[in-house]
């Protein structure tokens, strides 16, 4: 057994700050809680991103509750995506507990009961701030990477969105952009094979198709108006608490498509308004991804590297990104080398498969004198975790097995009447339930058509007209022609008449002068 005094001493002076900290809570060794031996993480370090890994019913859920609580309570805004809708009571205080007492005796941290403000948001048509972006702001680059199209219909999208502009015809829900796809190869072809190239229908037919599985996995409620600001996510309550902004997204789980396209929408948009953070010693907004491995899981190669590149500019910003998943795993390599902070809570050894992702895992950790890393990672308990960090300088902090500290606010959701009252509380609710349905690319294009159609019918009706003019002045011409023919012509009978009258009248006069 290692010296308590020695290890009580070695994780003090890993965990040595001068700035402000959060504690998470006590470091354990030989499954023993040492008091006081607090393991904290520096304010200053939380924009370097984090991980939260372990099980199902190991404590990460209650994990992110208690990093969110203590964010909120230094006046740091926290952005939650809740999965599985059990974050919803950090808007009321815990009720308290004989055990959470004593695990916070075990700690060295007297326990307070305290709740946090508040905003729900939501991507469905379910109760909260609704969450959109117009097909503009998102981009023809993003939305290329969302659908997933080839280099040549990267293209595409790229020459609507120009001749979108160049025309003043707003983007700004799914049904505008899939009426330009239309127009591009039916009545506007000509237009903009003149001014942009040709666009091939068998290339937007590809496209088309995929915008309507985003459709279908409810896009056409994300895309469309009033774009939400992020500037509303920074918001600091009458008590100097930052708010926690919790995205409802339990009933998106099957759709994660839609959960992708938010997500790196929500970051690319911040990452675009954000100013620079410069070297301020805390972060303006701390991001917790929960079930992360659905944005992984399902993204092309090229969502993966714009996701790699926003979490490694996104931190000049002065925002954070918190990962949380079942394993490490699940997050690529390129990301997970971004991630200054690492809790893990245990992993269950049932497969050969399982003792291999352990012992991979395990690698990810600095190496401890005190711990055999793969081995402390199948006997942790509910609510403790390894813990490693980055010090006010950078450098990773000793590798600690933690005793976390308990939420302040209820581990529970809310009760429905607490969920509508906190609802009618909202002052964002207002600002963007209200539906918005100006004229943009789908009724102005409609228009174009329209008025193009009704000209084609004048022109159709001119030449008609001229037509039966024509038709009708060589009818006229030609009855003109055969009267004059009838009047000049005799008819032989009446010619046979006369000649004989004649011949009669001639022969008459000779008779009379032979007399």
């Amino acid at each position: 057994m290692a010296d308590q005094q020695t290890f009580f001493d070695h994780i003090t002076e890993g965990n040595k700050t001068k700035g402000d900290f959060i504690t998470l809570g006590a470091a354990m060794l030989d499954g023993e809680t040492i008091t006081n031996a607090f393991v904290k993480i520096p304010l200053k370090t939380l924009n370097r991103h984090g991980l939260i890994a372990g099980a199902t019913g190991t404590g990460k859920t209650k994990t992110l509750q208690i990093l969110a609580e203590n964010l909120s309570e230094k006046g740091i805004p926290v952005l939650l995506m809740d999965m599985k809708g059990d974050l919803s009571g950090i808007a009321q205080p815990s009720p308290g507990h004989p055990k959470i007492d004593e695990r916070h005796k075990k700690i060295g941290i007297p326990f307070e009961a305290k709740k946090f403000p508040v905003e729900i948001l939501t991507l469905s048509k379910q109760g909260g701030v609704r969450l959109r972006a117009t097909v503009s702001e998102f981009g023809p680059v993003l939305l290329s990477r969302i659908l997933d199209v080839t280099q040549t219909q990267a293209g595409i999208i790229a020459v609507l969105f120009k001749y979108c502009d160049d025309n003043k015809l707003p983007l700004l829900d799914l049904k505008d952009f899939k009426k330009v796809l239309q127009y591009a190869t039916g009545e506007g072809k000509k237009e903009l094979a003149k001014e942009y190239g040709r666009i091939s229908s068998s290339s937007t037919g590809s496209i088309l198709r995929k915008v309507v599985a985003l459709e279908q996995q409810g896009g056409d409620l994300f895309f469309g108006e009033k774009s939400f600001d992020t500037d509303d996510l920074l918001r600091i309550d009458e008590n100097g608490m930052g708010y926690i902004n919790i995205v409802r997204l339990t009933d998106i789980q099957d759709r994660p498509q839609l959960f992708s396209t938010f997500m790196l929408s929500l970051l690319a948009e911040i990452y675009s308004t954000f100013p620079e953070q410069g070297d301020s010693g805390r972060p303006e907004l701390v991001i917790f991804i929960d079930e992360a491995h659905l944005i992984f899981n399902e993204a092309s190669k090229a969502l993966l590297n714009q996701i790699e590149s926003i979490v490694k500019l996104i931190r000049s910003k002065g925002v954070g990104l918190y990962f949380v998943t079942q394993n490490p795993t699940d997050v690529p390599d390129a990301v997970l080398s971004q991630l200054g902070l690492k809790i893990q809570h245990a992993l269950r050894a049932f497969t050969a498969k399982d003792r291999k992702a352990i012992k991979l895992t395990a690698e990810n950790y600095p190496i401890s004198e005190y711990y055999k890393t793969d081995e402390v990672l199948t006997k942790l308990g509910i609510g403790e975790a390894l813990v490693t960090a980055l010090n006010e300088k950078g450098i990773p902090t000793p590798l600690a097995a933690t005793m976390l500290r308990a939420p302040m606010s209820r581990m529970d959701i809310l009760e429905e009447n607490e969920l509508k009252d906190l609802l009618e509380e909202s002052k964002l609710i207002p600002k963007y339930n209200k539906e918005i349905d100006r004229e943009s690319a789908y009724e102005l294009l409609n228009q174009k058509i329209e008025i193009a159609e009704q000209e084609e019918t004048r022109k159709k009706a001119r030449k008609e007209t001229e037509e039966a003019e024509r038709y009708s002045s060589r009818r006229s011409s030609s009855r003109k022609t055969t009267t004059r023919r009838k009047s000049t012509r005799m008819n032989p009978f009446i010619k046979v008449l006369t000649s004989a009258t004649v011949i009669r009248g001639v022969l008459g006069i000779l008779g009379k002068m032979m007399k």
